[in-house]
């Protein structure tokens, strides 16, 4: 029988690739890579204050709405995952299952929603670590300086462990999940136990919903952002496929784990947290919405100082290693369209290191394209909720392509995780889910996609100003991405077709 590694590199050669990065993850690093990715901790901490603030605490109840429409975007996912176990997610998908300019934009979109979302969450950790090393007498003042002086450490840190290679990236990561499941779980615990102020209704307690009158639909969506922020990134377990063993079996199975694993712990820590909410939540919904209050840390503060110093350094390292796996997926992705010819000057800075087995040169522009935000910095949760919504584009994009593939008659080959016939009416569902989020997150809201003009220092006014900072932010790419498609892409080859799937490992 032959070993599975030799099976891989034979797998990986039908898609016209050598081994390359080296193939160290199994499947507890798969499915960690793509926990930290999503990171429910992460999401919460950066957008918390928008969701409680918007929709009260009965915004949790978009939590599992959230996490069952993404569920469906996974379950898509995690078949064509098992089809192509090559680097670069939805671009490789689109690549084989649309055409190559289809396939380009798709992940020239993805690429940079995946550079500014690892810009939003360094500038999370700011959140967290200036509470936590205050509280040692250090006087760290939280203003813009400080943020982005952490957030630019980090990114620097994280850049230099991807340099030194995925088997090191990957033990910082295994660890980081640890203490991230067993930390929210634990002080969640603690917090509902020795903490709660509040009765089990308090998750009905919409009157935020309707506060001057609003509509109560309308400000739910926007109250769902937090949630939004948080579940995606799932299909970072595909991203690493080529570093996977067995990635055609354990890639789809990581999928559906981590975005299971990160509803069960989120549902926890955002319930302990409502419960948790000292006095009248009403009082302290409106001093949220003040900027008087700053959930969750706040509410964590209330535990004695030891144990409230410890659950930060709990959340810090589960918002590092966050920071961490986005930007060793970004790198990758990166690193497989450069690959096939489709990123400006690739084959000068896509080169495999021999020893690392990393491409250098890419973690070090990539690196440095998510340090570009921070020299115009207008906030944590402005950049998560533009690189969150070029995240939902993106899978949007990559859902059109598989089901246009389907209606095709893909798929023909056998592979170890299968939809079988309801292949079709998932991969519809997630459609109808992902373009009721796209509409939403185009939806201009002061609260969630402001204007351009709301931006400080910009001083933009008239019709330029009252862009949406999303649609603005996706019109800025798109046309850079269409005049370098224009010029050095619209002519280039189609890219190669693969050889058949062999039978199930």
């Amino acid at each position: 029988m032959e070993d599975q590694s030799h099976h891989d590199v034979r797998d990986l050669a039908r898609f016209g690739y050598k081994q390359e990065l080296r193939r160290a993850l199994g499947i507890y690093s798969s499915f960690a890579v793509a926990f930290s990715y999503i990171s429910p901790s992460t999401g919460i901490f950066t957008l918390y204050a928008l969701g409680i603030g918007i929709g009260g605490p009965a915004f949790i109840w978009s939590w599992p709405l959230v996490a069952v429409g993404q569920f469906i975007i996974a379950m898509n996912f995690a078949e064509v995952s098992s089809h192509f176990p090559v680097a670069g997610s939805v671009y490789q998908w689109t690549k084989y299952l649309a055409n190559r300019h289809y396939s380009w934009f798709s992940g020239w979109i993805y690429l940079f929603a995946g550079i500014l979302t690892v810009t939003a969450v360094d500038v999370t950790v700011p959140i967290v670590l200036i509470p936590f090393l205050n509280n040692f007498g250090l006087n760290i003042p939280n203003n813009t300086t400080s943020q982005v002086t952490i957030g630019a450490l980090v990114l620097v840190s994280t850049t230099l462990l991807n340099i030194f290679g995925v088997r090191l990236v990957s033990i910082v990561n295994n660890t980081g999940v640890v203490f991230e499941i067993l930390g929210m779980v634990v002080f969640a615990f603690v917090l509902l136990i020795f903490f709660h102020h509040q009765d089990l209704s308090v998750v009905l307690n919409g009157h935020q919903l309707t506060a001057g009158g609003a509509n109560p639909y309308g400000t739910f969506f926007a109250a769902m952002f937090m949630s939004l922020f948080v579940i995606y990134g799932f299909d970072t377990a595909s991203t690493l496929a080529e570093e996977t063993k067995n990635p055609r079996r354990h890639a789809p199975r990581a999928v559906l784990a981590s975005v299971i694993g990160a509803f069960v712990i989120g549902a926890i820590f955002l319930f302990s947290t409502l419960i948790a909410i000292p006095g009248n939540a009403d009082q302290y919904v409106a001093a949220v919405g003040a900027a008087k209050a700053a959930p969750p840390v706040d509410i964590i503060q209330q535990m004695p100082g030891w144990a409230s110093e410890l659950y930060l350094f709990v959340v810090f390292a589960a918002i590092y290693v966050c920071c961490l796996a986005i930007q060793t997926s970004t790198i990758r992705l990166a690193f497989g369209m450069a690959r096939d010819g489709k990123l400006p000057l690739g084959r000068y800075w896509n080169k495999v290191q021999p020893s690392l087995h990393t491409p250098v040169w890419t973690c070090v522009l990539i690196g440095a394209l998510s340090a570009v935000p921070l020299l115009y910095y207008a906030g944590a949760g402005l950049i998560a909720i533009a690189a969150t919504g070029m995240i939902y584009l993106s899978y949007f994009m990559g859902n059109v392509a598989i089901l246009i593939a389907r209606t095709k008659g893909w798929p023909k080959d056998a592979t170890p995780f299968k939809l079988g016939q309801w292949g079709l009416w998932v991969n519809i569902l997630g459609l109808v889910w992902g373009g009721s989020m796209l509409i939403n997150f185009l939806w201009p809201r002061s609260s969630s996609n402001p204007p351009l003009s709301a931006l400080p220092n910009l001083n933009l006014s008239g019709a330029l100003g009252n862009i949406p900072i999303f649609e603005a932010t996706v019109g800025v790419i798109v046309i850079i991405g269409a005049i370098y498609w224009a010029i050095a892409q619209r002519r280039m080859p189609q890219t190669a077709s693969i050889a058949p799937v062999e039978a199930p490992a």
